[in-house]
């Protein structure tokens, strides 16, 4: 099928209605199938007919066919991403909109498009989603973002067949791409910053462990603060600040509190700094604080936090990139994230002199 076999919008020149290769042909008073050849690149026409008929279609607006296309070349020339996260954590997390941003700059430049649905705090409708988005044939391939503990979705992307990456891992033994961070080394850097502020006691307040990110780091945290012969605390919370601001106070009620706390996301870091000033606990002097993501939240409180910094509209540039070469050169592997990079603010200082 010829892939140009389409329509696009409107011309003035057209009384409003869309513009065809059969009306190009009638205005150059030459056979539809000479246009398909010129406008195709193909063999079959002359150098001043080819010419003339991409000089008329750039002057009308005539773009091929989107659905021709597709059905010609068996691809939508679109990919897909369920959110499966609380409705709640979407309006205050920035996180999911810079990697759109990122994923959508890479979809633009290369002439697809992204389908997205937010189905709330249901892992189970994200893969229905999948399912009957590949059976309708409406995608080319889908983007899994955050990799589940014992993550289901894996299987059955491999099961029905849909081109994918992952987010996460590195996972052995499947044809996915997986864009893998090392949590681990992350999780030395901000542990090794609080060490070296004389910090001996110091909590992380992990967000929850189902995503296998949060179990990396809870166990990276754990792994450098022995290594430096650290006592550390872990507590899960919900990414929502309130909660985290409840585990905090907890921690900063107890006998013996800590002198720093590493939390999840920047959200999380928000909620436990208003904690800490109802029970009037001086930033840094009385408490350091870091946060991973480093996003525009870092920088609009007092003090500005201490954050692990990593670059998530590149994430999903990324995830963008590896997924089209997937579907079209066949492209897999693990490939490895950039690190993150710690930027040190006012959040962190000296521990206390009686700690």
């Amino acid at each position: 099928m010829d892939v140009q076999a389409g329509r696009t919008g409107p011309s003035p020149g057209n009384g409003g209605q869309r513009v065809t290769m059969s009306d190009l042909a009638r205005r150059l008073g030459i056979s539809k199938a000479a246009v398909s050849y010129a406008l195709n690149g193909q063999p079959g026409v002359a150098a001043e007919t080819r010419d003339r008929v991409t000089r008329l279609a750039a002057e009308l607006g005539w773009h091929p066919s989107s659905s021709a296309r597709a059905l010609s070349a068996n691809q939508t020339g679109v990919v897909g991403l369920v959110l499966s996260r609380p409705a709640e954590l979407l309006t205050v997390e920035t996180f999911f909109m810079r990697f759109l941003a990122g994923l959508e700059r890479v979809l633009s430049e290369r002439g697809s498009s992204l389908l997205l649905r937010v189905v709330g705090d249901r892992p189970e409708e994200e893969l229905r989603t999948y399912e009957r988005w590949w059976g309708e044939r409406r995608i080319d391939g889908v983007i899994l973002l955050d990799e589940r503990y014992h993550d289901s979705r894996i299987a059955a992307v491999e099961r029905i067949g849909v081109p994918a990456v992952l987010c996460g891992g590195p996972i052995k033994g499947t044809s996915i791409p997986c864009l893998w961070t090392d949590q681990a080394a992350d999780s030395r850097s901000a542990v090794m910053h609080l060490a070296e502020l004389g910090h001996r006691h110091i909590a992380h307040i992990s967000g929850p462990l189902e995503f296998a990110h949060e179990r990396g780091r809870r166990r990276g945290v754990r792994r450098a603060a022995t290594a430096l012969g650290l006592e550390v605390t872990t507590v899960t919370s919900s990414y929502m600040g309130p909660q985290a601001g409840e585990i905090t106070g907890e921690l900063l009620d107890s006998p013996q509190p800590p002198t720093a706390i590493i939390y999840g996301s920047d959200v999380m870091a928000l909620g436990g700094l208003a904690a800490a000033s109802q029970r009037r606990v001086r930033i840094p002097r009385d408490l350091s604080v870091i946060s991973w993501d480093d996003t525009n939240l870092t920088t609009v409180v007092h003090p500005p936090l201490t954050a692990l910094e990593r670059d998530t509209p590149g994430f999903g540039a990324l995830a963008a990139t590896v997924l089209l070469d997937h579907i079209h050169v066949g492209r897999d592997g693990l490939i490895q994230v950039p690190p993150s990079t710690l930027r040190a603010r006012e959040s962190t200082g000296p521990a206390p002199a009686t700690a």
